[in-house]
């Protein structure tokens, strides 16, 4: 737990891996890529939050999403990174991917809209500075 992280060095780090697990999908495959420039804050606990955010990546029409999820796992798995595998309830393949730090996840699967992929992301717990109301978008 890193009490000196702000949450815009969080929000900052989490949209970096978001779109470092984008580039492990095949550049041919890729129609296109949209960050979300803002996010929300969630509770870790009384006294600390996570920035949480996602990124789409749009693929081309007929490309196969369950095995691109199943490599983006099978590389941080390699990296040494605690990786989770479960059916979404459509049952499509998801994986959460656990770095150490309390709150940073990853979550990546087939979109609702046909041909995304989404990572949704949570940043590592932080300390808001006196008077920041948690609500709204950061």
């Amino acid at each position: 737990m890193k009490a000196e992280l702000t949450w815009q060095e969080a929000k900052a780090h989490t949209q970096a891996m978001e779109l470092e697990i984008a580039a492990l999908i095949a550049t041919d495959t890729i129609v296109s890529i949209n960050q979300k420039k803002k996010g929300v804050l969630l509770s870790c606990n009384k006294t600390q939050h996570n920035w949480n955010g996602s990124t789409t990546v749009t693929v081309a029409d007929g490309t196969k999403i369950e095995p691109i999820v199943k490599d983006i796992e099978a590389h941080y798995r390699a990296s040494g990174l605690n990786v989770s595998v479960d059916k979404d309830v459509d049952d499509k393949y998801r994986i959460q991917i656990d770095p150490p730090t309390q709150g940073e996840n990853y979550i990546i699967a087939e979109d609702l809209a046909p041909n995304e992929i989404r990572v949704a992301s949570g940043s590592a717990c932080f300390t808001l500075p006196e008077g920041i109301y948690p609500g709204g978008d950061f």
